[in-house]
């Protein structure tokens, strides 16, 4: 990890900015430093992983696994950005695979944890939920522009 502290990765982190310094506290006490090597996945499609990621450095491409064994790339992270968000969803299996592009360094905080500190905090959990319906608004806008764009080019060389 970089020479910056953990609290002070995640200060600067831009999923926090607006948090109530208190709510930046509870966080900076679930989280943990993680570093991922060049092509390391980080989960698969479908994996019951469980932890919800802020990148500080590095990038990471989100994938949709085509039964051809194709990947077809949705988007790709870097630092400020967030990936996991699934790991928010009791048992439920992962949308994407997540894959290092390059050695990738990030905070991870374990789902079920950040889930239970959500409940016992109202005010922190709705502030959390509230950032986090962004990160699935904006997968959701990368996933139909990156399927719009494949099927609109298979179209187009098929003649349609």
């Amino acid at each position: 990890m970089s020479a910056a502290t953990l609290p002070d990765l995640l200060r600067r982190h831009p999923f926090v900015a607006g948090f109530a310094p208190a709510h930046v506290d509870k966080l900076v006490a679930l989280a943990r430093a993680v570093a991922f090597g060049r092509g390391d996945v980080v989960f698969r499609e479908g994996d019951s992983t469980h932890e919800f990621f802020l990148i500080t450095q590095g990038r990471i491409s989100l994938e949709i696994q085509e039964p051809d064994d194709h990947a077809l790339r949705v988007q790709v992270l870097g630092p400020g950005d967030e990936f996991g968000w699934s790991s928010m969803l009791a048992d439920r299996g992962r949308f994407f695979l997540a894959r290092a592009l390059e050695p990738t360094e990030a905070l991870a905080f374990d789902g079920p944890a950040l889930l239970e500190a959500c409940r016992a905090d109202t005010g922190f959990g709705f502030a959390f939920i509230y950032r986090m319906l962004g990160v699935v608004s904006e997968r959701l806008l990368a996933t139909r522009l990156q399927l719009h764009d494949a099927y609109s080019l298979r179209a187009r060389r098929s003649g349609a």
